[in-house]
């Protein structure tokens, strides 16, 4: 089963200008932090667009497991809070062979061991995948190791009653755990969050500690990677896990409150 790891395999030569991020100083967790290339956290309310913090995916595709093309004007700011919209504009013909268009939002900046998390609502349909995460892609780099790394937050619109957590060490998965929320998670915003160590992975939902991963499955991420949200159907080989998305003619969104990143003292 794949997920978010491979789509950033394929983005176009992006090159995204060194910028100067405004940012907020946050609490330190007390874990100990030997990655990290920012020096400071951020906390993003989400009211608009912060081009020197967030880079919107725009103009693309993931490949044949990911059936939408990302547009930027698929991000969507109103009444504070950041919506990510998925319909069929501009389908067929302008959608690079997709038959969907949705919305990927992620930083400019890579952020290593710390606290990532925040405040959502996610979409509720069958093949639809609501998702927040870190991923590494390293350029070809002598000087940088040479792997692809993530820590995801997943929950998949056939049931939302559902958070799935993995995590991703130079490519390598499948350490999956599904857990019941006890809620809907479509129906109000929650806080989902994971904490990033050398020696741990510990997810977090409604500020209660849910599951944590010591790499006693496999080896544990090490590299820094962007904060990452996105919308997306299932295509390919995701289906087995996604189901199909049927797209009834109205636009669906997955909503977003704030995100943080609180970097490990």
């Amino acid at each position: 089963m794949k997920t978010i790891r491979d789509h950033i395999a394929s983005w176009k030569a992006i090159k995204v200008a060194a910028a100067m991020l405004t940012v907020i100083a946050l609490p330190q967790p007390a874990f100990a932090s030997a990655n990290a290339p920012a020096a400071a956290g951020f906390t993003d309310n989400l009211n608009s667009y912060n081009s020197a913090l967030w880079y919107k995916s725009d103009g693309w595709n993931n490949g044949d497991d990911f059936g939408a093309e990302w547009r930027a004007d698929h991000i969507e700011f109103n009444s504070g809070k950041m919506a990510l919209r998925i319909d069929t504009a501009g389908c067929p013909g302008s959608c690079e062979g997709k038959p969907f268009v949705s919305g990927e939002y992620a930083t400019n900046n890579t952020y290593g061991y710390g606290r990532v998390e925040g405040r959502l609502k996610v979409a509720k349909a069958r093949g639809l995948v609501t998702s927040l995460f870190t991923y590494t892609n390293r350029e070809k780099d002598p000087n940088k190791p040479q792997r692809n790394d993530e820590i995801d937050i997943e929950i998949l619109g056939k049931d939302t009653t559902k958070l799935q957590m993995n995590y991703y060490t130079n490519g390598v998965g499948s350490h999956e755990t599904v857990l019941d929320l006890g809620f809907d998670a479509s129906a109000a915003y929650h806080d989902y969050a994971f904490e990033w160590s050398p020696s741990a992975i510990r997810w977090y939902v409604d500020g209660k500690l849910v599951h944590t991963e010591n790499g006693s499955r496999g080896e544990l991420p090490s590299q820094p990677g962007q904060v990452m949200v996105n919308l997306w159907p299932g295509a390919g080989k995701n289906l087995e896990w996604t189901g199909s998305f049927n797209y009834t003619g109205t636009p669906l969104r997955a909503y977003y409150d704030w995100i943080k990143f609180t970097p490990a003292s």
